[in-house]
């Protein structure tokens, strides 16, 4: 097939699912070309079937915004006509879902071209963004028009049909691990330049922003310090680190907690890590707790969006309500309370992440994939 790949560049969830997806589509065969305002951050390499396609807007001293949209719609037909494109697999409503949408009724009008849009959600083009009044009609317009949507937890499919009029299925394909990548890599001497033999290793990593609640990481770390020699692991960057350095001084404790920025082998800093912390605000799937999960770290996350689909309470970590550090504390300090504990929580949190494998999800897509070829034939 020939798989055209809309998605942002970003080191965000959407970006980094889609650009893991076409690469492994790619592997198998398949010809995928990506379309973006810059090179994917994941699209670390290229292959005979890998292509990336920039979206380039022009500026004029009209436009106080550039009109990136019609740019995305343009490059779209674009390539559609040109790779002869079979499907096409945007991430992210907003705003590729309405530009492709746009793209397919040109190339259907003019052209006689039959593309299939499959629009995949991933949680704040629905949960934030998507709800304002400014895009919820062309939204609910978009996702009507596609062909298939798709979203990666439960929880966003029914947010998705109580914020938006859908009048269509909208079928829930997770998002998934390379378990290749991710696993436990034992590295001692790596262990020993972040944290002493006898400290656990607590790790977080995000954007850093306000709905990650990272001053609830550092609270629970502070806690925690109190009773357990422990290193705390901050990956990541954006606006709130300043003030979580902040909040490491006023509480004394900036001698045990690195602040490491944006890190490219996450999986070698997590399998380092005794416990994952993710205390959001909001979470429509915790790709970055499957990271951690997949590398054998337990996770403490609350119970929001669709992080109770992915976190087993008492299994592969614990859950706790939004803003309660308390009970995040205490549970952190449950798993650290003797070896075997934690050793068990370690295996379990492992094999959980298993049904999450790239073998057993990238197959839905391709079904899917081949289920709108059939129909246009």
């Amino acid at each position: 097939m020939n798989i055209g790949i809309v998605c942002y560049p970003t080191f965000g969830g959407s970006g980094v699912v889609a650009t893991e997806l076409g690469k492994i589509l790619a592997s198998e065969g398949h010809m995928v070309h990506f379309i973006s305002y810059d090179q994917p951050a994941r699209l670390d390499y290229f292959s005979q079937n890998l292509f990336y396609h920039e979206v380039t807007v022009s500026t004029y001293p009209l436009f106080q915004y550039p009109p990136y949209e019609l740019a995305l719609t343009g490059k779209i037909v674009e390539i559609v006509k040109s790779a002869k494109l079979d499907v096409l697999h945007v991430h992210y409503a907003i705003p590729h879902a309405a530009a492709a949408i746009m793209a397919k009724k040109i190339l259907k009008d003019i052209n006689g071209i039959r593309i299939p849009v499959i629009t995949t959600l991933h949680g704040t083009d629905i949960t934030l963004v998507g709800k304002d009044p400014n895009y919820e009609g062309v939204v609910s317009y978009s996702l009507n028009q596609s062909d298939a949507v798709t979203a990666v937890s439960e929880s966003l499919r029914d947010d998705t049909y109580k914020f938006f009029k859908i009048n269509k299925p909208i079928e829930v394909i997770p998002n998934f691990i390379d378990l290749k990548k991710y696993n436990r890599q034992i590295n001692k001497s790596y262990r020993n330049a972040f944290a002493l033999p006898d400290e656990f290793v607590l790790m977080h990593t995000s954007n850093f922003r306000k709905v990650k609640r990272i001053e609830d990481v550092i609270t629970i770390f502070a806690n925690v310090l109190k009773t357990k020699p422990a290193k705390l692991i901050l990956a990541g960057d954006g606006p709130e680190r300043r003030a979580m350095e902040q909040m490491c001084a006023a509480l004394n404790i900036s001698a045990h907690v690195l602040f490491l920025g944006k890190q490219d082998a996450i999986e070698k800093l997590l399998s380092i890590a005794d416990v994952f912390l993710m205390p959001s605000e909001t979470e429509s799937f915790g790709l970055a707790a499957l990271e951690a999960m997949a590398c054998s770290v337990p996770v403490i996350c609350t119970n929001t969006g669709g992080m109770p689909e992915l976190n087993k309470h008492g299994y592969s970590g614990f859950i706790a309500n939004v803003g309660d550090t308390d009970a995040m504390t205490k549970y952190t300090l449950e798993l650290l309370k003797s070896e075997a504990t934690l050793n068990q929580f370690r295996e379990n949190a492992h094999q959980h992440a298993l049904q999450f494998s790239t073998d057993k999800i990238v197959p839905l897509y391709e079904k899917l994939y081949e289920s709108l070829l059939n129909e246009s034939h």
